[in-house]
């Protein structure tokens, strides 16, 4: 097989990485801070650096976490602390470009297959090149490929949707000239964190704008810039100002999901009042703004400044609850009777999930089927040797569990190495005896719907579900290697 690219391969990588978005230059920071003497290289199968944030292109584009907690520990955020999708891709490409990342990436190159040799102590992997086919070994494997499916959104069944005369746009796949929606009618069917970012960005341009839901979510104002942060910033050096606003928004996280999760009436109540507080009179908080599950159960949807109750009150955009009966040339018709005129049809309706990239993975020759197995730490899968994985949390930024994970990885190679060993891989104990629990703990359709089809974790031990990020991480700096085999 040919060469990769500009690369020089005089042997085995000690790690290939698989994706270049926020995770993948995360692990690739920590290897060269960490594990200097390691010779790493990051394939990706876009043509530049982002992932998420190079792929999502839909108006109002931005982040669902604060950024002082989505950003890197060592890369201080300076911007808003929600932060557009164009800004943050800048951060990764300054933070890659800064410790020489960029170099050690190749883009435009697909991994198609990934074997484990037992014998050999290395994978064998397979990449596509725009059509040139190469392949490389490396010792470890690193799965940055984020939670879903780049080529495929969750797939909505709306009754005649193939009867619609105007345009059906799925955020995922955002195409920026041909999705004119200026002075057009629109209807956003959906009403996860999507959806709720699409009305107020989109309500200046359009004639009229409607989010249509099933069923309501949770949806939290915060400041665009954190008050308390500035004055943090103001009192104390830049560099520790940086680590007190990330510590301090951490525990923020943390209170409200604990408060939440252990007092949920009483969370319904505030957040009922918080969003009263914000609607015009013409819009009842029930049945648009009750949602019948916990607060957690799903994820919180945030609003930067309030922008999508702003955009209800100035009457530019509306919020409709019901199903859909059918859909006609030029409308959208409810079982309720409602009519809702419409030009385009934004099918905001989630993603389809797939941990790995949908690589096809093997050990000694034999397939991976991740769905019956359980993720050990949130960072390597049972059975799979040498092989780590992102997996970030739901009830804080994702990246907070990446980085966990990235310090697992550096501290097990420093542990090979220094016991002169070659194989690590999770095999529990007592497996039997494991209680199966969910690897992501939301009730979101998106998530229930992939359950099948996802790695599995357990309620208890070392291949629980991640949950605190303080605990993990003194874990990947301290922690046991309580129930992996090292040969």
């Amino acid at each position: 097989m040919g060469s990769i690219p500009n690369y020089d391969d005089s042997g085995v990588l000690d790690v290939l990485i698989v994706g270049a978005g926020i995770s993948g230059i995360n692990v690739a920071y920590r290897l060269t801070d960490e594990c200097p003497d390691k010779k790493f290289l990051i394939v990706e199968n876009r043509d530049t650096l982002g992932g998420t944030w190079d792929l999502f292109k839909y108006p109002g584009i931005r982040s669902d976490s604060d950024l002082h907690t989505f950003g890197y520990a060592f890369k201080a955020w300076e911007g808003a602390d929600i932060a557009s999708g164009e800004s943050i891709k800048a951060y990764l490409k300054q933070v890659s470009d800064e410790n020489g990342i960029t170099e050690k990436t190749r883009y435009s190159t697909k991994v198609t297959s990934a074997n484990f040799s037992t014998e050999e102590r290395c994978w064998n992997v397979e990449l596509d090149h725009r059509g040139q086919k190469s392949e490389v070994r490396s010792r470890f494997l690193f799965l940055a490929t984020g939670y879903y499916d780049y080529n495929q959104p969750l797939k909505a069944e709306i009754p005649g949707i193939s009867n619609f005369g105007g345009k059906v746009v799925h955020p995922q796949f955002w195409d920026l000239t041909e999705a004119d929606y200026t002075d057009k009618r629109v209807v956003v069917i959906g009403s996860g964190a999507t959806a709720i970012t699409l009305l107020p960005s989109m309500a200046e341009k359009t004639k009229d704008i409607t989010m249509l839901q099933r069923s309501p979510s949770y949806i939290v104002s915060l400041d665009k810039f954190d008050p308390i942060a500035k004055w943090i910033r103001r009192l104390l050096p830049a560099s520790i100002a940086a680590k007190v606003i990330r510590q301090k928004n951490i525990a923020r996280i943390y209170a409200s999901y604990h408060v939440f999760r252990t007092f949920p009436g009483i969370a319904k109540r505030i957040l009922g009042a918080m969003t009263k507080s914000q609607l015009p009179k013409s819009v009842p908080l029930d049945p648009h703004f009750k949602p019948s599950y916990n607060p957690w159960d799903q994820r919180l949807c945030i609003c930067p400044d309030g922008d999508f109750y702003q955009s209800l009150r100035s009457g530019k955009a509306h919020i409709v609850t019901g199903h859909i009966a059918e859909v006609k040339k030029d409308e959208i018709v409810l079982k309720d009777g409602q009519r809702l005129p419409a030009d385009i049809i934004v099918t905001a309706t989630g993603l389809k999930l797939a941990i790995g990239g949908n690589i096809d993975m093997q050990v000694d020759g034999k397939r991976v089927d991740a769905s019956n197995r359980y993720v050990w730490k949130g960072a390597m899968l049972e059975g799979v040797p040498n092989m780590a994985l992102s997996i970030g949390y739901t009830n804080a930024s994702w990246t907070l569990g990446s980085d966990c994970t990235a310090m697992y990885l550096c501290r097990l190679l420093k542990h090979l190495d220094t016991h002169h060993q070659t194989l690590v891989v999770p095999e529990p104990k007592q497996r039997e005896q494991l209680k199966q629990g969910p690897l992501l703990n939301l009730n979101s359709t998106y998530v229930v719907k992939a359950s099948d089809d996802l790695p599995k974790a357990a309620t208890s031990g070392p291949f629980r579900m991640r949950t605190n990020y303080w605990y993990d991480l003194l874990d990947a700096k301290y922690g046991s290697y309580s129930e992996l085999k090292f040969r």
